[in-house]
C-alpha cells in the first residue's frame, strides 16, 4: 500500500545509508595463516581493529569458528599447556618453582637385597643409592693410572725392561681391581625409609646396618655444598634424643630436598602419606578397569 497522506518519502540520508549496508555485510572467513584482519570498527570510526578471531579447521580441513560446534584446534598452533602444568613453571627470583610441589610417587616393593631387613608390620617408603659423584675419585683414579701406566709399560717394553713391565701392569691390574671394589660398594650401599625407621645398609663380604628410629629423631637437616645444588645431592645430618648414634651423617644423597620433605612428613604427617598412597591404589585400580 502507498503512503496514506500520499506524500512521497524523504530522501535517505546517505551517511545513514552508507552505515546500513555496512553493518549488513557479511564478515569474511579467514584461515589462520592470514594473520588479524584489519578494517573500520563499527563504533569508533576509521583505524585499525581485529575481526571477531581467525577461524580454525576442522578434522576434514574446513574452516571453523572458535567456539562453534564441531571446532578442532589447528596442530599448527603448537601444544595445549594446561594451568597446573604452567603454574609449575613459574619460578621466584631464587630460582625456587612457586607452584605447588609435586611428591615424587613412592615405590611399591623394596628390592631383594634391602627385603630381608624390613619386618613384616612396618611399611616400605623408598630406598635409595648414593650419587654417582661418591665414585667420582675411584674413578679418576683409575683414569689417571690406565695413563700413565699405560705409558711407563710401552717405554720399559721398548728399553728391554720385562721385570719392570710386568710390575706396571701387575699395579695396574690392581688399582682397577680397587676401583672395580668401589663401584660394587656403591651398587650395594642403600639408604631406606620406612614408616618406623630410617636404614643404611652397605658392604660387600662384611655388611653394615646402621638405623634410627624416626621417634627418636629430634632434629634433622640437609647441607648442599655449590657442586651439590649444581648436581642435586646433599649431606643429611641426624640428630638424636640418645647419646650414641649409629646414624648421623650420611654423605651424598641424590635429590636432597625431596627427600628432606619425603622424610619430615613421614615424621610428622604419617596420616597425609597414607592418603597418598590410598589415592593413587585407587587410582591405579581405575586405570587398571579402564
Amino acid at each position: 500500500m502507498g503512503n496514506p497522506s500520499g506524500e512521497p518519502p524523504e530522501p535517505e540520508d546517505d551517511a545513514e545509508r552508507r552505515r546500513r549496508e555496512r553493518d549488513t555485510e557479511p564478515i569474511p572467513r579467514v584461515r589462520p595463516d592470514d594473520g588479524p584482519e584489519f578494517g573500520v570498527g563499527s563504533d569508533h570510526g576509521a583505524g585499525a581493529s581485529y575481526a571477531d578471531g581467525p577461524d580454525l579447521v576442522d578434522e576434514y580441513g574446513e574452516p571453523r569458528r572458535a567456539g562453534t560446534r564441531g571446532w578442532v584446534r589447528d596442530p599448527d598452533d603448537g601444544p595445549e599447556i594446561s594451568e597446573e602444568e604452567l603454574a609449575g613453571l613459574r619460578v621466584d627470583a631464587s630460582g625456587m618453582p612457586l607452584g605447588p610441589r609435586r611428591v615424587l610417587p613412592l615405590e611399591d616393593e623394596p628390592t631383594a637385597l634391602v627385603a630381608r631387613y624390613l619386618f613384616p608390620t612396618e611399611r616400605y617408603r623408598g630406598e635409595w643409592k648414593r650419587h654417582k659423584i661418591s665414585l667420582a675419585v675411584p674413578l679418576l683414579i683409575g683414569l689417571v693410572a690406565t695413563f700413565v701406566l699405560g705409558y711407563l709399560a710401552g717405554w720399559l717394553a721398548g728399553e728391554g725392561g720385562g721385570t719392570l713391565t710386568t710390575l706396571s701392569v701387575l699395579v695396574w691390574l690392581a688399582i682397577m681391581g680397587w676401583v672395580a671394589w668401589k663401584v660394587a660398594d656403591w651398587y650395594f650401599d642403600r639408604f631406606i625409609l620406612t614408616n618406623k625407621r630410617v636404614m643404611v645398609v652397605n658392604g660387600i663380604i662384611t655388611r653394615q646396618v646402621a638405623m634410627m628410629p624416626l621417634l627418636r629423631v629430634t632434629d634433622m637437616k640437609y647441607e648442599q655444598s655449590p657442586l651439590g645444588r649444581a648436581l642435586n645431592y646433599g649431606t643429611f645430618v641426624l640428630e638424636s634424643a640418645g647419646q650414641d648414634q649409629a646414624l648421623r651423617e650420611i654423605k651424598y644423597l641424590p635429590n636432597p630436598n625431596e627427600l628432606y620433605l619425603r622424610v619430615v612428613e613421614e615424621m610428622y604427617e604419617p596420616q597425609a602419606v597414607e592418603a597418598r598412597l590410598g589415592k593413587e591404589a585407587e587410582e591405579a585400580s581405575a586405570d587398571d578397569g579402564a
